[in-house]
């Protein structure tokens, strides 16, 4: 019987991978554009700049305050980012030397900073303060709805030894790794404010254009967001991409422009070696690598499954709208950025494509529709989680019966660890990193994976295409992504929404008993758990054939369709939820059970499975 759920669950799941897709809730947004020149000293690792934002206030609220986030004031002794690390139970192991923060033993010269030295309004002064990672602003004069306003600034930056995402110099020896590098305007929705401070976890932005121009040392290759527009200028025009131009002066100016984002990561490296594939129906693919002779091998690789997980992504989320995606060495681990992405370089070839396929997921969830992740990081993570794993098993040729299966056991570790918090719970707020990574990357691509079991797996790849579709560059919320699988699939789901995202409530169903009554089978089942769900039943017959069973949850006032085609499926009455038990009903005698089994495809993650079988003695 267990080689017969097999090649069911296999069927089942392999066809996830070749499905297609269709609600327009309209949001206000927010719009900026930054103006940024900002000259690096590739000795000092300080640097200085210029900013001019033209802000747009969409919405219908007059403005009387800004915030701006200065991230690199976390790397500092004493920082509420080196205060939690030392004070939570489980620390980050990439933050930590020996059980101690990194942060805490940074010297004035390894720290970081990011300071605004002058700021105006329309040519106005403005007072403004530094509280740490956000720079409180009040302002000269209100902003209107509907209205625009000019803020021009001057910083000064020092970047931190690699320690968390971003940095210099970091273990495999890349020089300048510029994330979160430059004073941000923080966002500003229908929700309100949102002036996290920065303590280690996830961001959201305001969407808008980037034209950056970075002036450093002409022996250093520049890669990251946006377009280049000076290639000509700097060597990655007519010359071999990723050589050293000769030119006089000691320093060049690399400028870069990057329509509707919302951030700009850029890195740069004396050694990097810079290759680039232009996809016959996609963007041109760049990727910046250490000039080392143990990498060639697994970068040059490297590039034919970029343009596959970018093909998987377009067909199975929705179309990549940009140019270019940049894939680049560095930073401390792998991390995703507007057009392109940092990941550690020396790795093994699985774990290489396997960084850059969750990465680049993250282009779509996090960076096209940009869900608040420090309140909803489950549905950037966990839905990036999902849609890696179905790109992982197809490119890599993995051919996992249960592409989803790590995940499932993460979120079981979770239960029976007793650590687990609501989904709801803010990012920063979290006891335990653990808890905090399983609740947002397992669980989270389990409310997908699961979600397939309850519509339809050709229900859930169409609602994710009609999700992204109605929603790029509007930053949803839990929802929405709820409210489109009702109207893709017709059903009822707040239930779904609630019991599992907003509640610890689990499932646990089990066949409570089975007995021949008048020459039939009566099987009662049990919902043990607080959160329920409709049932697949197996049953296969003392010859081996089988056959299922559908048992609709009521109050989805809807029904799947059959999940396995090539079977025989009976759908018997609803099971109300408030019914502790429930009595199925099969039509031959219990001499003839070879043996029955809730949820075949192991998608409904239920917490004790011993309890989901029967097979006679």
């Amino acid at each position: 019987m267990i080689n017969i759920v097999k090649k069911i669950v296999f069927a089942l799941l392999c066809g996830l991978t070749t499905l297609i897709a269709q609600n327009n809730t309209p949001y206000w947004q927010q719009h900026v554009d930054y103006t940024m020149d900002v000259t690096m000293d590739v000795e000092t690792f300080q640097y200085e700049g210029s900013q001019k934002l033209v802000y747009t206030n969409n919405s219908t609220d007059v403005l009387n305050r800004v915030y701006y986030h200065l991230y690199y004031n976390a790397f500092q002794p004493g920082s509420e980012m080196d205060v939690r690390l030392q004070t939570i139970k489980d620390g980050d192991k990439r933050m930590m030397n020996d059980g101690q923060s990194r942060i805490a033993t940074l010297t004035e010269s390894e720290m970081g900073y990011l300071h605004v030295t002058t700021l105006t309004q329309d040519g106005a002064a403005v007072n403004y303060n530094e509280e740490e990672t956000i720079l409180v602003v009040d302002l000269a004069q209100p902003i209107p709805a509907g209205g625009k306003t000019t803020f021009d600034m001057t910083f000064k930056g020092q970047v931190p030894l690699q320690i968390r995402r971003s940095g210099r110099n970091n273990k495999e020896g890349v020089a300048l790794s510029m994330s979160q590098w430059f004073p941000k305007i923080s966002e500003y929705d229908f929700e309100g404010w949102h002036p996290n401070p920065y303590i280690a976890r996830e961001f959201h932005g305001v969407w808008g254009d980037f034209d950056v121009k970075i002036t450093l040392d002409k022996d250093y290759v520049v890669g990251g967001t946006g377009y280049l527009q000076n290639p000509n200028e700097i060597g990655h025009g007519n010359e071999t991409p990723g050589t050293k131009v000769k030119t006089k002066g000691k320093t060049l100016t690399w400028h870069f422009k990057a329509p509707n984002v919302h951030d700009f990561m850029w890195a740069a490296d004396p050694e990097y070696i810079h290759d680039s594939v232009k996809m016959d129906n996609g963007p041109t693919l760049h990727f910046y690598y250490k000039n080392k002779p143990e990498l060639a091998e697994n970068w040059k690789n490297l590039q034919e499954k970029t343009a596959a997980a970018m093909e998987f992504f377009s067909k199975n989320i929705g179309p990549y709208p940009y140019e270019q995606y940049s894939v680049i060495q560095g930073g401390d681990g792998g991390m995703e950025y507007a057009m392109s992405t940092l990941i550690t370089g020396e790795r093994k070839f699985g774990s290489l494509v396997g960084v850059m396929v969750h990465e680049m997921a993250h282009s779509w969830f996090q960076h096209l529709l940009a869900t608040n992740e420090s309140k909803h990081s489950w549905m950037d993570e966990g839905f990036t989680s999902f849609i890696s794993s179905l790109c992982m098993n197809e490119i890599m040729e993995q051919g996992k019966e249960n592409p989803f299966e790590g995940s499932y056991r993460g979120y079981y570790w979770l239960v029976s660890a007793g650590s687990e918090q609501p989904q709801t719970t803010h990012a920063d707020r979290y006891a335990l990193n653990s808890a905090y990574g399983i609740a947002a990357y397992s669980k989270g691509s389990i409310f997908l994976s699961q979600l397939g079991y309850v519509i339809g797996q050709n229900k859930l790849m169409e609602t994710i295409r009609k999700y992204y579709e109605d929603f790029k560059f509007k930053h949803p919320v839990p929802n929405d992504i709820k409210r489109t699988a009702e109207k893709v699939s017709g059903m009822e789901l707040d239930w779904y929404l609630m019991d599992w995202t907003q509640t610890t409530n689990t499932i646990d169903y089990g066949i409570k008993e089975v007995a021949e009554e008048n020459g039939k089978t009566k099987v009662v089942l049990e919902r043990i758990g607080l959160m329920p769900m409709p049932l697949d039943i197996l049953v296969v017959d003392a010859q081996g054939n089988q056959e299922t069973y559908y048992v609709p949850l009521r109050m989805m006032r809807g029904e799947k369709d059959n999940p396995y085609p090539n079977l025989k499926r009976t759908v018997v009455d609803d099971w109300a939820w408030a019914y502790p038990t429930y009595e199925l009903i099969l039509d031959k005698p219990i001499s003839d059970i070879a043996g029955i089994l809730i949820d075949p495809s192991k998608l409904m993650a239920d917490i004790n499975q011993e309890n989901n079988t029967y097979q006679p003695e």
